[in-house]
């Protein structure tokens, strides 16, 4: 579809004495709008004549919905495609009034008090939207634009209206919208499905573990609950985030809270802190680094203060050059050091923890911290695209 100003290029390319008429000597120029709000120059006449036979062109050229229109609201021409589009005869529309077309739908108070203003320089019509409303028909909406062009000549006022319709636009843009809040919708009742069912679990086997005779199989059970437990964690602070990337100071803070106020009994002994800086990350890269947030503060606790050993132990976050580092440390009696580092004990715990390092194409580090030990996942600044944490 040829808009506004293609029209006029097209009128310089196909009607070359007229083209030569709009930038001869002796003409003044006038500030148009184009269909779509594009402010342009164009050459206006002295003679209203040469001008109608100016505008008779841009008109009859152009595949936008236009109408020239003289100072009393008459119509003077109409482009084919606002027939086409209002379902209004052709042969009808010349000299007819504007409020006439059509079966008077076009006869709006406001609309004509704003052309009658505009005719008179004292007002301009700038994206105003209106409803045409027609029987039996379905009511549109629409967006006028229309200017006074500028002629030495003021008897013969022209007013150059541009209509565009935009009810499918509209209508595709508020479907999407509703789109998008059925689509929260159905998620937040996913997730409120998902933690109802991971409590069940937990449940059952809390239940199993004070039935069961062996000691063995009660601190199997004991342990799978708390990996549950962990996994509704997880679940239960991202449930909470909006939609989009997640900031991870708060994340592991709540994440942490939560972690602290089931698994730590005297809060005076142990405390757990987070020293994260202000990165974002997308939401499938903040439930790996909650889930080993958690699997990593759940060893600690378990074997990094025996007895009544006070301590602390710190999640931090930092990302720096496109690469990312988050480390657990505690300050506990440490991991027993071998020939090579520290000796660490292969298990669930570590399998998972590796598990997800390499999804999110990570290396894990374990050093003793002296005292205490010291687990940071890093991700180097050549894998940070894949990753999908971004910095702060």
């Amino acid at each position: 579809m040829l808009s506004f100003r293609q029209a006029i290029i097209s009128i310089a390319i196909d009607q070359p004495d007229l083209a030569h008429v709009c930038t001869g000597d002796g003409f003044r120029c006038a500030s148009l709008r184009d269909p779509i709000g594009t402010h342009m120059n164009v050459a206006a006449p002295l003679h209203a004549e040469a001008a109608d036979g100016l505008a008779l062109a841009l008109i009859a050229s152009s595949n936008a919905p236009l109408l020239l229109l003289d100072g009393e609201l008459n119509v003077i021409s109409a482009s084919g495609s606002f027939c086409r589009t209002f379902e209004i005869a052709p042969a009808s529309v010349p000299g007819a009034r504007l409020a006439a077309l059509g079966i008077g739908e076009w006869g709006v108070p406001q609309l004509g008090s704003l052309l009658k203003a505009t005719a008179a320089g004292d007002a301009e019509i700038d994206e105003y939207e209106m409803d045409l409303k027609r029987a039996g028909r379905e009511t549109r909406r629409l967006v006028l634009n229309a200017k006074k062009l500028i002629y030495h000549d003021k008897v013969n006022v022209r007013l150059l209206l541009a209509i565009a319709d935009v009810t499918d636009a509209r209508a595709a843009g508020k479907l999407k919208d509703d789109l998008l809040r059925d689509k929260a919708v159905l998620l937040q009742e996913l997730q409120h499905r998902v933690a109802n069912s991971l409590q069940i679990i937990a449940s059952v086997l809390m239940m199993s573990a004070r039935k069961v005779q062996s000691d063995e199989s009660r601190a199997h059970l004991y342990d799978a609950h708390k990996r549950v437990m962990s996994v509704a964690s997880v679940q239960q602070q991202l449930a909470v985030s909006q939609l989009g990337d997640v900031h991870l100071r708060a994340y592991f803070t709540k994440l942490c809270d939560s972690l602290g106020a089931s698994m730590i009994r005297d809060h005076e002994l142990i405390r757990l802190s987070v020293t994260a800086d202000d990165s974002m990350s997308s939401p499938d890269v903040s439930v790996s680094l909650g889930l080993i947030v958690t699997e990593l503060v759940i060893n600690a606790l378990k074997h990094a203060f025996p007895g009544q050993r006070k301590g602390t132990i710190t999640v931090d976050y930092r990302a720096a050059d496109g690469g990312w580092t988050l480390s657990i440390v505690d300050d506990g009696v440490g991991i027993p050091l071998g020939p090579t580092g520290p000796e660490v004990k292969a298990g669930l715990g570590t399998s998972i923890v590796a598990a997800l390092a390499d999804q999110l194409q990570a290396t894990v580090r374990i050093v003793s911290a002296e005292p205490g030990t010291s687990v940071s996942i890093v991700h180097v600044k050549s894998e940070a695209a894949s990753a999908g944490a971004a910095s702060a």
